[in-house]
């Protein structure tokens, strides 16, 4: 049985536009198929929210507390944590909210709201790892002041890219079953219960990934390119090793971020014929694996790899020197 029908089976077919005086309501979708045991699996999700806020939360209060982190890379890694707080935050009411209490209804109102966040803050998240990526290249230029700039300018772009997406999606109207297919409102998910003509949709949210992710992905291939050429090209063996100790936190987090959400990409162009609680794990993987990972990456890392920090700076410094 495929997700639209087991849906059609259990939701009223409805058809309404932003014009009724009536608000729009859309149901949330748990984990279709295996609502027996529904409650079970929602545990392992729990216990993921729990690692993710707290650990994000330890990061922010280290940070915070200890005079000698206040540098330029800790204040971007705890851009990182905030982000990935506001991120596990924004989804968790109505996530453990359907799995535990089957509080499937959300209003256009409310959906839209977080969608704005959930993808406002993804974007946000992708260009704090550019920057991460960028301040071992050029550590001298990052400033506090520069620093500040640089989280302004995230703030707008995000909310520049954003403001035309969750806009035009109260211009549609839908036609269809209110079903959602995950248990948070998401753009792709949303535009597609539409029956009026959703291309500028389509166009808006392709337009907001590639100026955001699409641009910051290339750009911090490049920096992490330029920083192991510049060590091969001069350090001895043991000072490469250092320098690749240093970098494989970044990368981690870089990978951790931008494969689980190609792969939701994937799975929702090109795995119709999957079983629907695949894209609902799909999804809900996209959202925890960052904010849990980055933590405990970081927290393994930070003792040896940003103590080497300084000898990577060092390394690259000669490189260029050369």
């Amino acid at each position: 049985m495929t997700e639209t029908s087991l849906s059609s089976q259990s939701f009223p077919m409805l058809v309404l536009n932003n014009s009724n005086a009536q608000p729009l309501i859309f149901f949330l979708m748990g984990i279709p198929g295996l609502k027996a045991t529904q409650y079970w699996i929602s545990i392992p999700f729990c216990l993921l929210y729990v690692v993710a806020l707290s650990g994000n939360s330890m990061i922010l209060f280290v940070v915070l507390c200890e005079q000698s982190l206040h540098k330029p890379m800790y204040c971007f890694l705890s851009m990182l944590s905030v982000t990935d707080l506001s991120l596990s935050l924004c989804t968790l009411s109505t996530t453990l909210g359907v799995f535990w209490f089957e509080a499937q209804e959300i209003s256009l109102n409310t959906c839209i709201a977080q969608m704005f966040f959930l993808h406002g803050f993804t974007f946000i998240e992708s260009g704090v790892l550019l920057a991460m990526a960028l301040i071992v290249l050029y550590t001298t230029i990052f400033t506090n002041a520069r620093i500040a700039k640089i989280g302004i300018s995230m703030l707008i772009r995000n909310v520049a890219v954003m403001l035309p997406v969750v806009l035009s999606v109260k211009r549609l109207s839908f036609c269809s079953s209110m079903v959602l297919s995950h248990s948070y409102c998401y753009h792709v998910d949303l535009i597609q219960l539409s029956c009026t003509d959703n291309r500028i949709n389509s166009i808006l949210g392709l337009f907001a990934l590639f100026s955001t992710t699409g641009f910051d992905c290339p750009c911090i291939l490049l920096s992490y390119i330029l920083i192991i050429r510049s060590v091969l090209s001069i350090a001895s063996s043991e000072e490469r090793q250092k320098a690749f100790n240093t970098c494989t936190s970044h990368i981690s987090a870089v990978a951790i971020f931008y494969i689980p959400l190609i792969s939701l990409s994937l799975v929702h162009h090109y795995g119709h014929s999957a079983p629907p609680f695949v894209h609902t794990i799909m999804a809900n993987v996209f959202l925890l694996i960052p904010p849990v990972l980055n933590p405990i990456i970081y927290s393994v890392k930070t003792k040896s790899s940003f103590k080497s920090n300084h000898q990577l700076f060092l390394i690259r410094d000669k490189a260029i020197y050369y």
